[in-house]
């Protein structure tokens, strides 16, 4: 580990360059596409943009992107792929993951959070602080478990879904692609792609009715 470039500077940036330097990243730098307007990124510096970033590629010895959309993360994880970019995952030495646990690349593990044996984290995956993934889930790419989300046993997530803060998802439920779990709420039944969902037990929103 030397040299690692996070693009988004934004305050799960800092989170990722906290995590980073955690994890015996030495060299911390950020692109930003609001550069040049904004120069640093409080106790880090930003080099650039996108484009940037892209052109400068062989400098680092690993990228991650720190962007909390879920749509524009999978989109800045393309472009970045496709130009051969050491792209990295982070999982936090606070954090716990089974040795059986597969997490795929690009995706971040923050402090105490919890991936249990035999779940399955997909590429560009945010499990953020103190939440829990449990034996057997499956969590697909570009999606968001935001902190203190607890999923249970077998339950699946779908790509680009976000749950959110302290929600809780019953076990072997599934969550669509593109689906939002409102904070707090609590999941007993499958969720459908696209649809958001709150309340204990949680139901559709007015207007995502389907």
């Amino acid at each position: 580990m030397s040299r690692l470039a996070i693009l988004g500077a934004s305050g799960h940036g800092k989170v990722l360059a906290d995590c980073a330097a955690l994890c015996g990243w030495h060299d911390i730098v950020f692109f930003d596409d609001a550069w040049p307007t904004l120069s640093s990124n409080r106790h880090w510096s930003i080099l650039g943009g996108t484009s940037e970033l892209l052109g400068s590629l062989t400098q680092f010895n690993g990228v991650v992107v720190a962007i909390g959309n879920n749509f524009i993360r999978q989109q800045k994880l393309g472009q970045l792929a496709a130009a051969g970019a050491p792209l990295v995952k982070l999982i936090h030495p606070g954090a716990f993951v089974s040795n059986y646990a597969e997490v795929g690349e690009a995706s971040v593990i923050l402090a105490r959070a919890v991936v249990n044996v035999d779940a399955r984290i997909g590429v560009g995956v945010i499990v953020n602080t103190g939440s829990i993934i449990e034996h057997d889930c499956q969590v697909g790419g570009a999606a968001h478990v935001s902190p203190g989300a607890s999923i249970a046993g077998g339950a699946r997530v779908g790509c680009r879904a976000w749950v959110g803060v302290g929600a809780a998802i019953k076990q072997l439920v599934s969550i669509g692609q593109d689906a939002i779990v409102g904070a707090g709420a609590v999941v007993l039944s499958d969720v459908r792609d696209g649809v958001t969902v709150i309340g204990v037990p949680a139901r559709p929103m007015e207007g995502h009715l389907k």
